[in-house]
């Protein structure tokens, strides 16, 4: 989790860090760059998916653990699902669009054919505070 908030701080957006780990290797890393790229999909969580499929040569990363600064939104959710990520470890809750457990619970839902283990809160005064200063500074 320390990687991914260093990577949020070089964001230069909504410091968002993410950084994909197999088997205690990191395989992707990526941070928030919608903006930047003019991609509504360059969240980092998406940009550390990437990686790693790029990095694997194939886009489901079985056995993986993602670490992100900021609970997910529902498009991000949807990727690790088709990634079949095995686990999700996020810093700061996200009530507005955070779709693991606050927004809604994606993970939660009995329909889908893949399940994820969830752990928020992971330096969440840390991640809770480099966002705070992003849009303190920005006001």
């Amino acid at each position: 989790m320390a990687r991914a908030l260093a990577l949020a701080e070089v964001a230069g957006e909504v410091p968002v860090g993410a950084v994909l780990v197999l088997d205690g290797a990191v395989i992707g890393e990526g941070f928030n760059q919608p903006i930047g790229l003019h991609d509504a999909t360059a969240h980092a969580e998406i940009m550390a998916l990437r990686a790693g499929g790029r990095l694997r040569g194939n886009y489901r990363l079985p056995g993986s653990t993602l670490y992100v600064t900021l609970e997910p939104c529902l498009m991000c959710v949807g990727a690790m699902l088709h990634a079949r990520i095995a686990r999700l470890v996020y810093g700061a809750a996200d009530p507005k669009v955070g779709a693991t457990a606050h927004l809604l619970d994606a993970f939660g839902n009995s329909a889908l054919n893949h399940r994820i283990e969830v752990a928020g809160g992971v330096l969440a005064a840390e991640s809770s505070a480099l966002l705070r200063a992003f849009f303190r500074a920005r006001r």
